[in-house]
């Protein structure tokens, strides 16, 4: 089966790369064009280009993929199936109707749930209990396609959205070899989707990452695991930035330095502190601070970022 490829960041490359590991018939990769990035405005190319320059494969980079142009393009390759994951722009049905089995998508949440560009954080921000990988034949809408597999994962109480990337990029791979031969061999049949319990997993921006303490202790936590490692979850501390990688949520049979000054206590108010930890007020529960990164500086556990930072009780963290 002659396959194009169309992707862009890591989990796509990872894909494509057990396809082509597995000796699949890649003939052409599409990805998004090279970026300007840092400081320095150097020019870095997707992890998918530089997976396709270390298998040889002709890589193309459309700047807009529903130009009649880039449509032509991949019109001459005259490939049986297209597959897509995460590239980054919405393909035009006339190039969905190119492949005689159409186009598939890599998708990493278990739809109808989660349709849109960032399924994996909103999953754990919204506290949902497992995840997974469906492949869908691609239509016109967004993300909207019949299901054709899929494949589920319980999460980890401390799931963060970059060790849930990880396992669903692992995942993702050999669901989709084993799809690609069900389509050759006519032995697998899509399922439309319900629009019901649908959720728009929109892209995140920096501003989103800022923590609203109002917002309960869970609420809060699981944007922190959510946001890890982009765009991150902040606060402010003393007037800079104050970025919080891990934290706990403690229950009411919890005892705590600062356990007895809850009353009066406003969200954002630091209650205690001791060795490990940093104790918080919330709209509703306390959260315990393990990790940190004042502006400047770099990751560090609590106790090591209390070496060089005095946090007292009575202290507030906001922005």
């Amino acid at each position: 089966m002659k396959i194009v490829f169309m992707g862009t960041p890591d989990l796509a490359a990872g894909i494509l790369e057990t396809m082509l590991k597995d000796g699949r018939q890649v003939s052409l990769v599409v990805t998004q064009p090279d970026r300007q990035k840092g400081r320095g405005k150097s020019i870095v190319k997707s992890a998918v280009k530089i997976c396709a320059e270390k298998y040889g494969i002709p890589v193309f980079q459309p700047e807009r993929v529903r130009r009649p142009e880039a449509v032509e393009r991949i019109r001459q390759e005259e490939p049986d199936l297209i597959v897509v994951a995460a590239f980054g722009q919405i393909l035009p049905q006339k190039l969905l109707d190119i492949p005689k089995y159409g186009c598939i998508n890599v998708h990493t949440s278990l739809l109808p749930k989660y349709r849109g560009a960032a399924p994996i954080q909103w999953a754990i921000i919204n506290g949902e209990k497992k995840s997974g990988v469906t492949i869908m034949q691609m239509d016109a809408g967004l993300d909207t396609g019949d299901i054709l597999t899929q494949e589920e994962l319980v999460l980890d109480p401390k799931e963060t959205a970059e060790t849930l990337f990880d396992k669903l990029a692992d995942m993702g791979g050999p669901l989709l070899l084993r799809t690609i031969d069900a389509i050759e061999a006519g032995t697998v049949t899509g399922t439309p989707q319900s629009d019901r319990q649908t959720f728009y997993a929109s892209m995140f921006s920096r501003e989103m990452g800022e923590i609203d303490w109002n917002r309960t202790a869970t609420d809060i936590e699981r944007l922190i695991r959510g946001l890890n490692p982009w765009p991150s979850a902040y606060t402010g501390y003393h007037g800079k930035l104050l970025k919080i990688w891990d934290a706990d949520v403690l229950s009411a049979e919890d005892s705590f330095p600062g356990s007895d000054t809850l009353e009066g206590a406003r969200p954002g108010d630091v209650l205690g502190v001791d060795k490990k930890r940093i104790y918080v007020m919330t709209g509703e529960g306390v959260l315990a601070i393990n990790e940190v990164q004042i502006e400047g500086k770099k990751r560090m556990p609590v106790q090591s970022f209390l070496l060089g930072y005095k946090v007292s009780p009575g202290d507030r963290l906001h922005r």
